[in-house]
């Protein structure tokens, strides 16, 4: 039988069931003579769990199965030979069945996810078969360091954590400073809410990363590296160690690496969960066994980082570029995006986008092409009204804007950022002033507290934003948040204090209405703030169950069964209970 069948078991996928579905199919497969194996995130983590059959050139996806479909697929699909087509999201190689998810990766062009979802992450045979390790051999055997800097700089690969400085010029200042130790770190450190780039790709290609990395160290004269990682990745820390000892024991790290003369080896550090150890000096004082907290530059990492030797630091994603882009010639990946924006950039589409998942585009393409080409639009057809870039450090960039190109000069000029990829899609319930103070909650947690106006500053801003979100702000309140943010962002010493008030300088920006509002009305216009909403039952729509009143604390609902319920409103104490019960929709808040 040549076939073989693959499931997504990454955390996506575990965690909507795939590991039920994996054991069925292995259970199915005993004596069959028919491989069942492992993939990652393919990115369409809304149809997960996700199961695949490849047979004859051809590759037949399907979506949201369960262990009972994984059944019916093998006996059709794997002994019968017929695709069953109702379940089918996707097909590759030759022409076949068209499957519903199509259009998702119809403008995607995928270079850091070029292997997620294609191969076994814990198999470097399935990696090296894909291509994996030769520019590896390329860089070390083909190419001085000064010629991979200079390849790196004419690709424009620029850095994927956030502030987009140029690869290639980052590494050059790293190789001309000189010492017997050299550090190359990768930040794993995913912190923001709704990013998941990273993880997935240290989950589904951990190869890619490690080899982007071994070559970064034959560019400068690395001599070690280190991994930090979230220890809340417990699946992509599994499968880097995986990774790290089966290219060890392939001769990729160690000593001489492949003839070369290059000794490199990587640990991983795993991280606590603290936001600030993304910004790098706090990340290498984490490393040391320091307390996480940012360091005065100059000296920059370059000259004096990790244990004050030279050091370069980049990001997952741009390190995964780098195999691509030593393979393939600087010059490809340079016709992709946009003049001073090169290549793609991968997005974590999250909220109350259509589709949520994993998305890879050119640089350049519109906000409105990723929500609603590559999206799918908003959930339950509710109105676009805005999309959160850049998570705590970034800002909302409005919906009337939404033709605006992602790229590293365009999204600054709207007062986001384009931060390392994480896309919070929101729809017409989100009020922009709990948005705000949601992120400015995160972030004044979040701070090391070195900083007075960080640790300080953010605090008298997230009481303001409490106020105003009960019905108690004051006219003065809005230039007091702006008066604020100026001097937070002029006065702190790392990216955590200068962006921490982004979120709340672009949504007076571009819904100053909502706050107005707030302040003035005493409303919430899109009736999420609870202490502003009314509470009431739509007759029309009430079918008299007694659920919700059934679930008040308060008892605050009464009514005959089998007909229209009221909500006392002088009982009411909204803790919207009455919404999460209701199968109707008949609630309404005002």
């Amino acid at each position: 039988m040549n076939r073989k069948v693959v499931v997504g078991m990454g955390t996506c996928g575990l965690s909507a069931g795939a590991q039920a579905v994996y054991d069925r199919l292995r259970e199915l497969s005993e004596g069959s003579g028919c491989e069942v194996s492992v993939t990652g995130c393919i990115g369409m983590c809304f149809r997960e769990p996700v199961v695949e059959v490849r047979s004859e050139g051809r590759r037949t996806v399907y979506g949201d199965v369960s262990a009972e479909r994984a059944a019916e697929i093998w006996r059709r699909h794997v002994l019968g030979g017929e695709p069953v087509t109702e379940w089918i999201i996707k097909t590759f190689g030759e022409e076949g069945v068209a499957g519903s998810e199509e259009k998702f990766l119809a403008k995607q062009r995928r270079i850091v996810l070029r292997n997620c979802g294609v191969i076994d992450p814990e198999s470097i045979d399935e990696y090296e078969a894909a291509g994996g390790y030769s520019a590896l051999r390329k860089a070390l055997l083909e190419m001085s360091p000064a010629q991979i800097i200079e390849e790196v700089k004419a690709s424009g690969l620029r850095g994927r954590g956030g502030a987009g400085f140029p690869t290639g010029m980052k590494w050059s200042f790293a190789a001309g400073n000189p010492g017997p130790v050299k550090y190359i770190v990768c930040n794993a450190d995913e912190g923001d809410p709704g990013a998941f780039m990273d993880r997935s790709v240290l989950e589904s290609d951990p190869h890619s990363v490690l080899e982007g990395m071994i070559i970064a160290a034959r560019a400068i004269g690395g001599t070690a590296g280190y991994i930090y990682c979230r220890a809340e990745y417990p699946l992509a820390i599994k499968r880097l160690t995986i990774a790290i000892e089966a290219a060890r024991n392939r001769g990729y790290l160690g000593r001489n690496i492949l003839g070369s003369g290059l000794d490199f080896d990587l640990k991983i550090k795993q991280g606590a969960g603290a936001f600030v150890c993304g910004e790098e000096t706090a990340l290498f004082a984490s490393i040391e066994g320091e307390r996480g907290m940012p360091r005065i530059r100059p000296p920059f990492p370059a000259e004096k980082g990790l244990w004050q030797k030279p050091t370069n630091n980049n990001n997952v994603e741009t390190y995964a570029n780098v195999p691509w882009i030593i393979t393939n010639g600087a010059a490809a990946f340079a016709s992709v995006g946009t003049e001073k924006s090169r290549g793609t950039k991968v997005f974590a589409l999250a909220g109350r986008v259509a589709k949520g998942g994993l998305a890879e585009v050119p640089m350049g393409m519109t906000i409105n092409e990723l929500v609603f080409d590559v999206g799918g639009g908003i959930k339950e057809g509710r109105a676009f009204k805005a999309v959160q870039m850049g998570g705590p450090s970034g800002g909302c960039i409005p919906a009337a804007m939404g033709d605006t190109p992602v790229d590293f000069e365009s999204i600054p000029r709207t007062g986001a950022i384009m931060g390392s990829g994480g896309m919070v899609v929101l729809d017409e319930t989100t009020c922009m002033v709990e948005m705000a103070r949601f992120f400015l909650e995160f972030t004044q947690n979040e701070s090391c507290g070195k900083c007075t106006f960080c640790r300080i500053g953010t605090l008298r801003m997230l009481e303001i934003l409490e106020r105003i979100t009960r019905g108690e702000g004051t006219p003065e309140d809005i230039p007091r948040l702006e008066d604020l943010a100026v001097k937070i962002k002029e006065a702190s010493l790392c990216g955590l204090g200068q962006t921490a008030p982004n979120p709340v300088l672009t949504t007076i920006r571009y819904f100053r209405d909502e706050y107005e509002a707030h302040i003035r009305d005493r409303r919430c216009p899109a009736g999420s703030c609870l202490a502003l909403v009314t509470f009431s039952i739509d007759g029309a729509k009430c079918v008299g169950c007694g659920l919700c009143a059934k679930n008040c604390p308060v008892g605050a609902i009464a009514g005959e069964k089998g007909k229209p319920h009221l909500i006392d409103t002088s009982k009411c104490v909204k803790c919207g209970r009455c919404i999460s019960s209701c199968n109707f929709g008949a609630i309404l808040r005002s």
